[in-house]
């Protein structure tokens, strides 16, 4: 490797420029630019105002935050549901009267007080629900309305009652705790607002009512047709964010015992600046009550902190608008465009320097010469099938596959001319394997590993493995599981090809070409699965050795075979046993004379050989050239080969007339007769081997007995 190939590696596969991508794609990205924004606006005026760390400053302010963090709640809740609440602040300061009327001039217990502000809540967040929700009014315009008639509803009843209330002579030792005490060093408007966060944000992320919340908020239409009553769930957003307003504004008539023209003046304003200054999209279904915790903190800060610098309303409103403007801007362009910016990013190609090869071509006189004898198959289902990837045959001779429309179809022996639907699974059913009880094992393409019982009971065997500490991506969740087998005590192995894609982008993952495949084990016994090795290129076929001590996989963007020990004083280790060869490797089955078959999807070509070298190229070439256009492993010649124990080479199967089956991904030895599957073909093929065990079958080499 020369210097220059040397820094190019350490350029594109040490420099973890990947992980950008991989960070982008995460939901909590979202919550970088108001934590940021939270961070610099908390210590910006922590620096500049000398005591704004001080315990009675910041208790006046938590009582503040407290208050105003309930309102942001319940705003952030009708957001998600896409919608808008204007009202918010005339719900506030009607509440508010509500409880001192009650408290001071009627003289009513504290609960009776609660109870008032509640109800006035409760009915104003009715009225707006039934409008927009019911009748489908504009929210926007409907809840201005509503605004303009509360508030100045309030400001007659406070011009009128102002006097009685300042006048009153009533006391309540529960009404000045709750106003100004505190529990565990925290006032109670605070611990409110803890609750109602939590509470809040577990009702949207775990209950049926939340997720139709953000169902709802995403796009009505779609969840109308998924069966969600969109109208109820409309008015009870409205209905929950009037009552937060009315627990707030209780709140505030404990703490100042009164209420003035002043009460909630502008809160709307300041609620919706911080719901979408702590990132909650103005569209609707995107977003959390911790972003509008954030933006709630960042906008009283900023407000309280303007003022103890001697700023005046004026400056204060212009901020606040300037604030809102940048994160209106922000939420739509970011919106727009995100899937944008990850199409450029997140492909991140490295630097691979492939191993010369021996020719495959006919006439080379090497191991991996290419024959036509695959051009000879039969044709079973021939235009029935769409993706048999896979073939298996039971013990009654009946041939299995899978399909791209989620299917496992059941061809019936001895002429396969008939056919069933076996089971279906959905996804995209891959690797097949029979386990001792006669239970169909298959990996389904971004879904996990399954097991369908003799009686078709389809049953999830696992779809997840550990995390690892130190991964971004959630490399738990099974992408593309893809080939398996069953050991003797019954572990299923099984290899999921890549952590960065799904099954369907196998192309984007050959074109990066990063080692992100892997190898695990599912146990029946508890149910458990582990990664037992990492880093491969492309982790594709599994098969078990005829002894059961170790297995063979393939690793098919670098056209290597590994074998994995299980026993013995290599237990745990793996060793590669055939590299660089001309092929990228695919399925692994038993022969039935000790030697195993080995499918190739596709053949090398110098073209790709070349532009693994270039990793710049190949991104530049995702970038901006159509799919179509795109420079690929070659997929439409491969072949079959059988190797030995120790990997050497025993013969190779091709079809150079590129007609019966040009595309080989599996392929099964059953009495006599190699069967092919591909997962672009249309049928699968059959081909008679010569001076094979006519009575050699797969199940009897596995696990005994039968036919």
């Amino acid at each position: 490797m020369t210097f220059r190939e040397r820094l190019q590696s350490w350029r594109y596969n040490l420099v973890p420029d990947h992980l950008v991508g991989e960070i982008l794609t995460k939901r909590w990205t979202d919550n970088a630019i108001p934590f940021l924004a939270l961070v610099i606006t908390v210590a910006g005026f922590g620096t500049a105002i000398p005591g704004f760390f001080k315990i009675a400053s910041l208790q006046d302010s938590t009582r503040q935050l407290g208050e105003f963090s309930i309102v942001v709640t319940g705003l952030v809740v009708v957001m998600l549901g896409g919608g808008i609440d204007l009202s918010v602040g005339s719900i506030f300061a009607l509440s508010c009267f509500a409880a001192v009327s009650v408290f001071f001039i009627f003289e009513q217990p504290v609960w009776m007080a609660l109870a008032a502000a509640i109800a006035t809540g409760l009915a104003c967040g009715a009225i707006n629900g039934y409008l927009v929700g019911v009748l489908r009014l504009r929210a926007f315009l409907t809840t201005l309305v509503t605004f303009i008639i509360g508030r100045a509803l309030f400001d007659i009843l406070v011009v009128n009652f102002a006097a009685q209330i300042q006048m009153s002579m009533a006391m309540s030792d529960v009404w000045d705790f709750i106003g100004d005490g505190t529990l565990f060093g925290f006032s109670i408007s605070v611990l409110t607002a803890i609750v109602f966060a939590i509470v809040t944000h577990i009702a949207l992320t775990r209950s049926r009512p939340g997720w139709h919340v953000l169902a709802v908020g995403g796009s009505r239409r779609s969840a109308h047709n998924a069966g969600i009553r969109v109208k109820r769930t409309v008015f009870l957003t409205y209905v929950f964010s009037g009552f937060c307003a009315s627990i707030a504004g209780f709140l505030i008539a404990t703490r100042l015992s009164g209420a003035g023209p002043g009460t909630g003046l502008n809160l709307e304003i300041l609620a919706l600046t911080a719901a979408v200054v702590g990132g909650n999209s103005l569209g609707g279904g995107r977003g959390s009550v911790v972003k509008g915790l954030m933006g709630a903190i960042v906008v009283l800060v900023m407000t309280n902190g303007l003022i103890r610098l001697g700023y005046g309303t004026g400056t204060n409103q212009m901020v606040l608008g300037l604030m809102l403007a940048v994160a209106v801007i922000i939420d739509i362009r970011w919106l727009k465009n995100r899937h944008k910016v990850l199409n450029e990013v997140y492909v991140a190609p490295v630097y691979l320097k492939m191993g010369e090869t021996q020719s495959a071509a006919p006439g080379s006189g090497t191991p991996y010469e290419l024959d036509n004898r695959l051009s000879e198959t039969d044709y079973i289902g021939l235009g029935e099938l769409e993706g048999p990837e896979d073939v298996i045959l039971d013990r009654d001779d009946n041939l299995y596959c899978g399909t791209r429309h989620g299917e496992i179809v059941r061809f019936f022996a001895p002429d396969y001319k008939r056919s069933e639907v076996f089971a279906h699974i959905g996804g995209f059913p891959l690797g097949l394997a029979f386990d001792k009880s006669g239970n169909l094992i298959s990996c389904v393409g971004a879904m996990g590993l399954y097991s369908v019982s003799p009686g078709r009971e389809v049953k999830r065997l696992s779809a997840e493995t550990a995390r690892s500490f130190t991964s971004i991506v959630d490399d738990a969740r099974l992408r593309d599981p893809n080939d398996c087998d069953v050991a003797p005590d019954g572990r299923i192995y099984f290899t999921d090809s890549t952590k960065r894609y799904d099954a369907h982008d196998w192309a984007l993952d050959s074109i990066e070409n990063r080692a992100t495949g892997r190898l695990l084990v599912y146990d029946p016994r508890d149910g458990s699965t582990k990664t037992l090795l990492d880093g491969y290129r492309y982790a594709n076929g599994v098969c078990m050795a005829h002894d059961g001590k170790s297995l063979f996989f393939a690793e098919s963007w670098a056209c290597r075979v590994h074998r994995y020990w299980l026993e013995g004083p290599k237990a745990g280790t793996a060793e590669c046993v055939i590299k660089d060869m001309p092929g990228y490797p695919d399925n692994i089955n038993r022969a039935s004379d000790g030697n195993y078959w080995m499918a190739w999807l596709g053949m090398r070509t110098p073209s790709f050989d070349l532009s693994l070298r270039h990793p710049g190229m190949r991104k530049r070439m995702t970038r901006r050239l159509p799919q179509d256009d795109w420079l690929f492993p070659n997929i439409n010649t491969g072949g079959v080969v059988k190797f030995s124990e120790t990997g050497n080479i025993v013969e190779t199967l091709g079809d150079l007339s590129g007609v019966s089956h040009p595309m080989v991904t599996s392929m099964r030895e059953h009495k006599g007769y190699l069967y092919v599957g591909g997962i672009l073909n249309n049928r699968v093929g059959r081909y008679r081997i010569p001076g094979a065990d006519e009575s050699w079958t797969g199940l009897n080499s596995y696990w005994g007995g039968g036919k």
